[in-house]
């Protein structure tokens, strides 16, 4: 089963980033390098990124079949996703394991969610 786990930031975890050091920065994130070698070893991992500040994407509207593609607003919330691993999972209780390693978990700032196959509706 697939599960989406989907990591945050918010101002709180953003501060505590702008406060370290280079070389405690580094270490932060080997703990991300640690984890997705044991999810690859694993099987487990199926993909991760790291994503840029929302600011700098564009925001998609399709209206009268014209898309537009704009800068915002964006929504107005605490917290912004800031990455996300996609896990091939026996159980929703294995991807928490693994969601709990990361390190913003222990800001309360990731989520897993379970894929839905959908295929039961097409042909």
């Amino acid at each position: 089963m697939k599960f989406l786990v989907l990591i945050y930031r918010n101002a709180a975890s953003q501060a505590v980033w702008e406060s370290l050091a280079d070389d405690e920065k580094r270490q932060g994130l080997k703990a991300y390098e640690a984890l997705d070698r044991d999810l690859a070893e694993s099987g487990e991992l199926v993909t991760s990124a790291s994503l840029a500040p929302p600011e700098t994407g564009k925001r998609v509207l399709v209206s009268d079949g014209q898309v537009v593609a704009g800068d915002g607003p964006f929504a107005e919330v605490k917290e912004q996703l800031a990455g996300f691993y996609v896990l091939d999972c026996a159980s929703l209780e294995r991807a928490v394991e693994w969601a709990a390693r990361i390190p913003e978990a222990g800001l309360g700032l990731v989520e897993v969610r379970p894929t839905q196959d959908l295929s039961v509706f097409l042909p």
